[in-house]
């Protein structure tokens, strides 16, 4: 006779994976997938799901007492680091609030903390920070020299649990259809790290193939690719196991500037791509060790059929072209705000025509600041994380003053519609520090600041001390544009003559404008003279020294087709970027970088 236990539990189990499957089998799956890579995806998106929920939750929670969350926060930071030699010279085991914090401890700059992450690097143990950092983090170096900033277990745990993981419940909430098995194709490269005296790794902190190694199998690239060191190589095998999957769902990248540029590479290289899907093989011309050749090699098969459609998709043109290789796609994923919006609006325009955007995060190399809750909006915004960070805010009037720690507001200080440069605590050995990032405050969510990014204080445009602001320029430039018939934007960048010397000729103060367009070979000088008289309509300051003379008329030039694509890989050469975190600097703040683009003016 069945004992009746195991009989009913038995029954719960084929009851629960029938459950399971059909659950399974009623989402949109990828082709060609194995069992096992599709159970692992699925339990993998449950799990992220329920602590997206979870942590959104606590998040809601927390913006009703900001105040005290934000103090909790800034303690926690003290207590674990009050061992430590800084912790003891600032004597963080006696501060017992953020007021006592802010009377005792300066506002810093990045020269406070130089000698100190040289110790570090050289393994001296508890300088800064109670453990050992996971690496030392180099900053992109947008508005100067790049920072080498400590990187921690905590900084990371944060960015998942506090970041990815409610962006991703905001994503499925608002876009059901990217809650799928299908895959994802992103695009990101493995970085290129050294080593400290200590043996500390050096190298970005942003999401590397690496740091995600437990998720590769969400991808379209497989693993072998992320070993090969190029990445014009690497971005060409993105590409070619992205097109043989007519059931991608979603492409991902950290910036919107990135999932342009593999656009760009493929209007470039897609007859050689298609002939590789056709004869089932990766290009001769690339240059791979033949160990992950073979591997690579034994993933491809002959498929004339994908080749012929993706022929005729070709063919056609590369307006909307992203929709028609993949009619199951869902999403962009990635950052679109700041010096990244030209490249979104690009996308948007261009390559992914009808496909909607998601800018998820506002992070930094020193962590995480604010997410994205209203990913339907075309407005990107973000609510500041009150438990990533500790925050200050510095008014915009007051960014010059000698003490700026007399000027700082808390979270609950703030105005909405008032721009602030922020002075963030975070988990991983900076304290009271500029970042150089001034965001204006839009709104609340509850008690918490919602803010949209404005620009970083060292690609401020000013000769006479009119501040042109990123922002300002850009909205300027745009409304320069659609009065020029045909032109499209490509790429631009500024700089200040001062920083020219007799390259730019001329002597009175003045912009020097680098813009690669499309559409028009060439501007009059009327065409030209549009884009400063808009900046004087955007900037009274800027109109005024115009009217004077003491600035003279902006000097606009055309530089040739494909100049700041050969301008990025110099940038990124020079400053050790990784393609992962590299933005392009719209105030260029060196010389070679000035004679470089006049070199290639049409």
């Amino acid at each position: 006779m069945l004992r009746p236990l195991p009989s009913v539990l038995g029954v719960l189990s084929l009851g629960g994976m029938a459950l399971l499957w059909r659950d399974i089998r009623s989402k949109v799956k990828g082709e060609n997938r194995t069992l096992s890579s599709l159970l692992s995806q699925y339990f993998a998106v449950k799990v992220v799901g329920w602590l997206g929920k979870r942590q959104r939750g606590k998040q809601e929670a927390d913006t009703l007492n900001i105040r005290q969350v934000q103090e909790e926060t800034l303690l926690k930071r003290l207590r674990k680091n009050a061992d430590t030699c800084y912790g003891k010279q600032y004597d963080f085991s006696s501060i017992k609030d953020c007021e006592a914090f802010r009377t005792r401890h300066p506002v810093t700059t990045y020269e406070h903390y130089r000698e100190l992450v040289t110790r570090v690097a050289a393994g001296e143990e508890k300088v800064l920070i109670a453990e050992k950092p996971l690496i030392l983090a180099m900053t992109s170096g947008t508005s100067g020299a790049s920072a080498m900033l400590l990187s921690t277990k905590d900084t990371n745990t944060e960015f998942f649990l506090q970041g990815v993981a409610v962006c991703l419940d905001a994503m499925r909430r608002v876009f059901p259809a990217s809650d799928s098995l299908q895959r994802t194709t992103k695009f990101f490269y493995s970085p290129t790290f050294r080593q400290s005296e200590a043996g500390i790794p050096i190298g970005p902190n942003s999401s590397t193939p690496a740091s995600s190694r437990h998720m590769l199998n969400l991808y379209t690239t497989p693993a072998p690719a992320f070993q090969v060191p190029s990445e014009r190589d690497t971005l060409y095998l993105h590409l070619l196991f992205a097109l043989k999957d007519p059931s991608v769902g979603t492409l991902e990248s950290n910036f919107a500037s990135t999932v342009f540029y593999a656009f760009s590479a493929l209007q470039e290289r897609w007859q050689e791509l298609v002939e590789d899907i056709k004869l089932g093989r990766v290009s001769p011309a690339l240059a791979l060790e033949p160990g992950v050749r073979a591997s690579l090699e034994g993933q491809m098969k002959p498929d004339p059929e994908r080749a012929t459609q993706l022929l005729t998709h070709f063919q056609q043109g590369f307006v909307g072209i992203a929709r028609r290789l993949w009619p199951q796609l869902n999403l962009v994923l990635a950052v679109d705000s700041g010096s990244n919006q030209i490249y979104g609006e690009m996308l948007r325009e261009r390559y992914c025509q009808g496909i909607p955007f998601y800018s998820p995060f506002y992070a930094a190399t020193e962590g995480l600041i604010g997410v994205n809750l209203w990913p339907e909006e075309e407005r990107r915004r973000y609510l500041l994380c009150p438990r990533s960070m500790f925050c200050e805010f510095l008014p915009e009037a007051s960014l010059d003053q000698e003490t700026p720690e007399k000027h700082t507001l808390l979270m609950e200080e703030v105005q909405e519609g008032h721009s602030y440069e922020l002075i963030v605590t975070n988990a991983s050995g900076l304290f009271r520090y500029r970042m150089g990032d001034v965001v204006k405050v839009v709104g609340f969510h509850n008690q918490c600041p919602v803010v949209e990014f404005q620009y970083r204080r060292g690609q401020m445009l000013s000769v006479r001390g009119e501040k042109v602001s990123e922002v300002m320029f850009l909205g300027a430039l745009k409304r320069a544009i659609s009065q020029w018939p045909g032109a499209q934007l490509v790429d631009y960048c500024c700089a200040e003559s001062a920083i020219m010397g007799e390259s730019c000729g001329g002597s009175d103060p003045h912009y020097q404008v680098f813009l690669e367009l499309k559409g028009v070979r060439n501007l009059t000088e009327e065409q030209r003279y549009k884009l400063d008289q808009c900046v004087q309509e955007d900037s009274a300051v800027y109109k005024s020294f115009r009217f004077k003379g003491s600035i003279g008329p902006m000097r606009v030039q055309m530089v040739a087709v494909g100049a700041f694509k050969e301008l990025r890989k110099q940038m990124m050469a020079f400053s050790n970027t990784s393609a992962n975190t590299f933005k392009m600097h719209r105030v260029l703040r060196r010389k070679e970088y000035a004679d470089f683009l006049l070199g290639k003016t049409i």
